[in-house]
């Protein structure tokens, strides 16, 4: 039977999307990169194709979870409280955080930027080997995935999470912004 394996990402290129002082509860970003490689355990490369999480997606019942800990539930894609798609760049996922201490320590120490990291739980079902090169290099081609997890430790490099404005600030934001444009016209006037 395979064994459940978990990678984790570090994300390097941040771009927080929360300018609103921290009022949102979704969080946003990219479990896995696509064509991404990464030493696994100094053992082998790894890298993941695009559409591995596919079949995962359209048929599972994922949970987002804070450090791999299944009694830290962020969301579920069956509550609709966490939504995960493929795109051209990899595993992109979305999660609305619920109003848990561990969901609101989580939020600060991502405001602070001590946390900015994910990864993926998962068990492959399709994969394939190249033993030409040293390290041999392992390419997965499908997953069953089980969760996907903000984390504290990285092992790949190109993913990203970020708290997210709500639609609501962002108009305030706007709206806000011309009146202080339509007013120093006026000023000027």
């Amino acid at each position: 039977m395979p064994k459940k394996e978990m990678r984790t990402f570090d994300i390097t290129n941040l771009t927080a999307r929360d300018g609103d002082e921290g009022s949102s509860n979704i969080i946003s970003g990219y479990a896995a990169v696509f064509n991404s490689k990464t030493i696994i355990g100094d053992w082998f490369e790894e890298i993941i194709n695009p559409g591995a999480f596919s079949k995962a997606i359209a048929s599972g019942d994922i949970r987002a979870l804070f450090n791999h800990d299944w009694g830290n539930v962020l969301g579920r894609t069956k509550s609709g409280t966490l939504k995960l798609e493929e795109d051209e760049r990899g595993l992109k996922f979305e999660v609305e955080l619920p109003n848990t201490t561990v969901a609101r320590d989580l939020k600060e120490s991502m405001q602070r930027g001590d946390i900015n990291q994910c990864s993926f739980g998962f068990i492959p079902t399709g994969e394939s080997w190249d033993y030409s090169s040293e390290p041999a290099l392992r390419t997965i081609n499908e997953v069953e995935l089980f969760e996907v997890s903000v984390v504290s430790l990285p092992a790949y490099d190109d993913t990203e999470v970020a708290l997210v404005r709500s639609k609501l600030d962002k108009e305030v934001e706007q709206r806000t912004s011309i009146i202080k444009k339509i007013n120093h016209l006026l000023e000027e006037k």
